[in-house]
């Protein structure tokens, strides 16, 4: 049956219209991932910009990711594990046991890698004392102590990126702070990709530094109430910086529960908080969720830009990006909460398939079944994969124009008319956008993103240059819309979320 199709062209100032028919085939198809592709249909039609092709990255970038060793991240893993415990309120005096003799390591370890960086990477060793809350899994009072590179941006040093890998480990008691508790894969795992990432980086910022900052941090306290990342986060927060990412990794080891079955060796998930985590006006969450942009909270953003420089660069990487719309795991937490909580967007990796017989749990065979989160149970090769897509991310984004502000739509255009001198143009369904241009030297322009509503990714996008403002002949009801600013080196920043103001608000 022919179908007739209606779409806007832009002459001048104004819209006209012209028509195209089509015949519409019925078909039902499915993925390499089993899952269906008609979900969201073949709507809305796309009448203006490009389908949307996942950027690409420089052979530079490409090639720091290659230097990801497996080997290195697995004796950093081992090493930890040797310490026999990591909680955070364990022994601080033994120079080979405990959480004490660990952050010394680490610090020796981290000093060691920065160097070739010949000062570029800042080091250092921020504690407070943690009281003790015995029901969170504290008995006694400890130091909570961060082992962290501050990377200064050469454009824009406030603007902040922050990697984060909690270091501290704990026993299916939370309070016992003395018995063995070797945390291999969660959390040794990530940060064994903190340090491959410092290692790697080091030569590159002495002589290329990133256009904005850069701080991986290997935070403590996590497993008895978020308490490094919380300091940290707080600290950022008091110092007005603009983090505009955290990238918190959390049982990063394996792909496939032991022993290594294939399963999803190549896949990480990447847990992206909605609107609940939002710290803005209430009224403003509400308009988020009463026009359908719940999904496109700037931690979702963050996930799907993930999900696009991955996909860009996977033949590399060797891996896909599952981006989740939950917070974190069900009824899991994490330490990107406590940057979620200071306002920042934030993310959450962790491995596609979760071994619940090796996590939280004492060493022992038990019934002649193993427990126990120790080394045998982390696939190298996978957490180096996983190190890759977190590089490839940070670098890539640091060294990207600053996410667009100030995105917002029309309220009077494409809207029902409000008296009988509404003018005929306002009558068109389509949607005219705003957005404040910024005088950043990275930005080459500004591209609109679009997706249908039933889409997780960006579908098309449409290149506006620096304009401020543009309309396009997509009905509001059906596509959500994003910005988002591209350099002159190609790199973009994730996307932004519009909000409606009054057609007067740029003049």
């Amino acid at each position: 049956m022919a179908t007739t199709r209606i779409f806007a062209c832009f002459l001048g100032a104004s819209l006209a219209f012209a028509q195209d028919t089509y015949t519409f085939t019925p078909s039902i198809s499915f993925g390499s991932n089993g899952f269906a592709n008609w979900g969201a249909g073949t709507w809305p039609p796309a009448s203006v910009g490009e389908v949307l092709v996942p950027q690409s990255t420089d052979s530079e970038t490409l090639s720091l990711l290659q230097q990801m060793d497996p080997a290195r991240i697995q004796t950093t893993i081992q090493t930890l594990v040797n310490f026999g415990t990591r909680h955070t309120a364990s022994v601080t005096t033994s120079p080979t046991r405990g959480i004490g003799a660990a952050r010394i390591w680490l610090m020796n370890e981290v000093t060691e890698l920065a160097k070739p960086s010949n000062g570029m990477m800042n080091v250092s060793m921020p504690c407070y004392l943690q009281a003790a809350v015995p029901r969170s899994g504290m008995p006694i009072a400890a130091q909570v102590c961060n082992v962290q590179v501050e990377i200064k941006g050469s454009v824009d040093a406030n603007r902040t990126y922050v990697y984060t890998g909690h270091y501290d480990s704990r026993r299916l008691n939370n309070s016992d702070y003395t018995g063995d508790a070797p945390g291999a894969d969660d959390n040794a795992s990530a940060v064994a990709i903190a340090l491959e990432m410092i290692r790697i980086l080091a030569p590159v910022v002495a002589k290329t530094p990133p256009a904005a900052s850069i701080i991986i941090a290997t935070v403590s306290g996590e497993e008895q109430g978020l308490y490094g990342s919380n300091f940290l986060a707080q600290t950022l927060k008091n110092a007005s910086r603009n983090v505009q990412a955290n990238f918190n990794d959390d049982i990063v080891g394996s792909g496939s529960n032991a022993p290594f079955s294939p399963q999803n060796q190549h896949t990480i998930r990447v847990f992206g908080a909605g609107t609940d985590y939002l710290t803005i006006n209430s009224s403003i969450i509400k308009e988020i969720i009463s026009t359908g942009y719940q999904d496109d909270t700037p931690s979702r953003h963050l996930g799907r830009y993930i999900q696009e420089v991955n996909a860009g660069a996977s033949n590399v990487t060797e891996m896909d990006v599952a981006l989740i719309y939950k917070p974190d795991r069900f009824f899991r937490g994490g330490d990107h909460e406590s940057f979620l909580s200071a306002g920042f967007p934030a993310v959450r990796f962790t491995e596609p398939q979760e071994d619940f017989y090796h996590q939280h749990q004492d060493p022992r065979v038990q019934d002649s079944v193993t427990y126990g989160d120790e080394i045998e149970y982390v696939d190298f090769e996978y957490t180096a994969r996983v190190g890759k897509v977190n590089l490839l991310s940070l670098w890539s984004i640091a060294n990207a124009p600053a996410t667009p502000s100030n995105f917002t739509y029309d309220t009077n255009i494409g809207f029902l008319a409000e008296s009988l001198d509404t003018p005929p143009s306002y009558l068109e369904n389509i949607i005219k956008l705003y957005w404040d241009v910024a005088d950043d030297p990275l930005l080459d322009y500004y591209e609109v993103v679009w997706r249908p509503m039933a889409s997780q990714q960006w579908t098309h996008t449409l290149n506006v240059g620096l304009a401020n403002t543009t309309i396009i002949p997509v009905s509001k009801d059906n596509a959500v819309f994003g910005l988002r600013a591209v350099g002159k080196d190609g790199k973009k920043s994730p996307a932004t979320y519009t909000l409606a103001v009054a057609s007067q608000y740029f003049g």
